[in-house]
């Protein structure tokens, strides 16, 4: 915090005694800043918009997956371009409630899809149950994946 007080109160004293060499120069890394910015906020929307078109659906199906991990995973990539990756949470809710049941330790797993998953293809998986709240049932839960993050190819 000190360092960056002093770094601007320095480009300030500058400014002020020589505006004719610092104003250029300042104008020429606001510029670089901006454009540097816009490059990232654009990568950052075109990530979230290939985010949307994924279809990641998660239920509890201990009929037909094994019994260490049953949790189905759907997962359809809808989007125009190739999952390279992708990463998320699991939430377990009660039907009609926004309260999280689903523990956040620190040790709590962080799920992982498949790598170069083309556009309209499928994956499906059976995943362990995150860490559930003392006194309830998964069978009576709905599960959600939040915190998603992924990487698509250009």
């Amino acid at each position: 915090m000190l360092f960056g007080a002093i770094l601007v109160l320095s480009w300030l004293i500058l400014l002020i005694r020589y505006p004719s060499k610092a104003l250029p120069v300042s104008l020429a890394a606001l510029i670089g800043l901006g454009l540097v910015a816009s490059w990232v906020l654009w990568q950052e929307s075109r990530e979230n918009r290939h985010l949307a078109h994924l279809e990641l659906r998660l239920d509890y199906a201990p009929d037909s997956c094994p019994a260490d991990r049953p949790l189905a995973i759907n997962l359809k990539n809808a989007s125009q371009a190739v999952l390279l990756e992708l990463q998320w949470q699991i939430a377990a809710y009660r039907p009609g409630d926004s309260v999280n049941l689903a523990e956040r330790l620190y040790e709590t797993p962080r799920y992982s899809g498949p790598g170069d998953l083309q556009p309209g293809a499928e994956w499906q998986t059976c995943l362990p149950l995150p860490p559930l709240r003392s006194g309830y049932r998964a069978s009576t839960l709905e599960f959600r994946a939040e915190r998603l993050q992924g990487s698509f190819s250009n």
